[in-house]
């Protein structure tokens, strides 16, 4: 994980104190990149870069960030890793193009510069938010990877833009003025979560997922969220790829199928274990987490790393699977045990962890997790993802299959409502542990 931080000023605002103001933006990211850091300026072009660096690829010098590209066109600041990047670096070298160093960032400035930005960005595996600025036409490119699983936050701000990996580093730029967002709020409370196209701060908004947002000095002069919001371009659209697959359904057998799923995972994998750090991975005892593990131990020369946390709480508590797990594939396993004093000890640092409020009680495991496996290793993957991809939440099943009932006619629905409300929640509950119902029904149905 690394941090990116910059300020895009227009030439009437710009000013090198407020430049400099890089240095303290990129210093709150320092949790995300501890190993090294650094600050870019071009203060005729109104733009300023910064960059935590957490060294996964290249540890040398030749990684650092930002990152000039060879004909000194481009500086980049990048955070993520891209998976393909030693096929996409034979690619530029048949070109006659020399590397310095061997991170997936010089090879993915290289393409920017030889290819150019919207051709690379199609041929790019992994996930990535990033900020290039363009020296010649005086053009910032924004961009993040199709699902937005690395976050980029931008705000408007007096004559520009700040943007960041993390609110707090754009709360760390002098002439931002902090105020929450009460439709942010509300949408908290409703869904649990602030979608993408708010932020619980006014006038900042995260990048959407598979866009790409280029600014200009002209666009400083009249900007507004809602001007950025038009310049935005999709590079890539998952509801195009989704409309795709149901325009023209897979056509080949089961076996088939499994078989060209098994090597594709097989190959993402692999790709994610490239580090020069020491990597693990976070076991649940679960499908998803347990075929991660056993796809990188079978292709790993030594015992993966393997961490669990454990609940004294038998329902909530998944350690002995886990340790079943590990035990069968040979990991070398560690296994933290949570205690109701430490959960509640780490909830006051989570407002700085999260800079934003979501309703997800796993975010106190998953952060006593990620520190225990700190001691150990740099990188963990893990098995999240899995049911979004493959269809594990069995609710979204079940709402499937009760689609017809809402085409019903509102007045036997409403009866059909209060009819249910005769009982109370507990008394239903009560009365469906009772009945014999299949385990995936009874998941959806009652809250162990």
């Amino acid at each position: 994980m690394c941090g990116i931080a910059g300020i895009f000023l227009s030439q009437k605002a710009a000013d090198p104190h407020q430049l400099a103001a890089i240095a303290a933006m990129t210093a709150t990211l320092h949790h995300r990149g501890p190993d090294a850091d650094g600050t870019w300026i071009d203060a005729d072009g109104g733009i300023a870069l910064g960059h935590r660096r957490l060294s996964i690829v290249d540890l040398s010098e030749a990684g650092k960030q930002p990152m000039l590209s060879n004909g000194k066109g481009l500086a980049m600041i990048f955070n993520g890793e891209v998976y393909n990047f030693p096929e996409l670096r034979l690619k530029l070298e048949e070109t006659g193009f020399q590397f310095r160093g061997h991170s997936d960032t010089e090879v993915v400035l290289a393409a920017f510069e030889r290819f150019g930005i919207e051709a690379t960005l199609t041929q790019l595996s992994g996930m990535f938010a990033l900020g290039v600025w363009d020296r010649k036409d005086r053009v910032l490119h924004l961009i993040r990877d199709r699902m937005g699983k690395k976050p980029l936050y931008i705000a408007v701000i007096r004559g520009g833009i700040v943007f960041a990996s993390e609110p707090k580093a754009i709360l760390a730029y002098p002439g931002f003025e902090p105020r929450v967002d009460r439709n942010a709020i509300a949408m908290v409370l409703r869904h649990g979560f602030v979608p993408d196209h708010c932020c619980i701060w006014e006038n900042v908004f995260k990048l959407p997922p598979g866009t790409m947002l280029s600014v200009t000095a002209d666009d400083l002069t009249k900007i507004s969220i809602a001007h950025l919001r038009q310049r935005i371009q999709r590079w890539w659209s998952l509801a195009a790829i989704a409309q795709e697959g149901q325009t023209n359904p897979v056509t080949i057998e089961q076996p088939d199928i499994e078989i060209e799923l098994d090597q594709l995972l097989r190959t993402v994998v692999q790709q994610r274990m490239r580090a020069d750090v020491p990597f693990g991975v976070f076991l649940s005892g679960g499908i998803d987490s347990s075929m991660v593990t056993a796809l990188m131990q079978v292709q790993s020369q030594q015992p993966i790393r393997s961490f669990t946390i454990g609940f004294a709480e038998a329902d909530y508590d998944e350690a002995r699977h886990a340790s079943l797990v590990a035990r069968y594939i040979g990991t070398e396993h560690t296994e933290f045990r949570v205690t109701p004093s430490e959960a509640l000890a780490v909830i006051p640092d989570l407002p700085h962890v999260w800079d934003e409020p979501f309703a997800d009680e796993s975010q106190i495991p998953t952060l006593l997790l990620s520190r225990l496996a700190k001691q150990h290793v740099t990188v963990a993957l893990s098995g999240d993802g899995g049911d979004e991809c493959f269809g594990g939440y069995s609710r979204h099943v079940m709402t499937a299959r009760l689609a017809p009932l809402f085409q019903l006619p509102t007045k036997l629905r409403q009866m059909t409502v209060s009819a249910f409300r005769t009982l109370s929640p507990e008394r239903w509950e009560s009365m469906l542990r009772g009945l014999p119902l299949p385990t995936d029904l009874r998941a959806t149905l009652i809250a162990e």
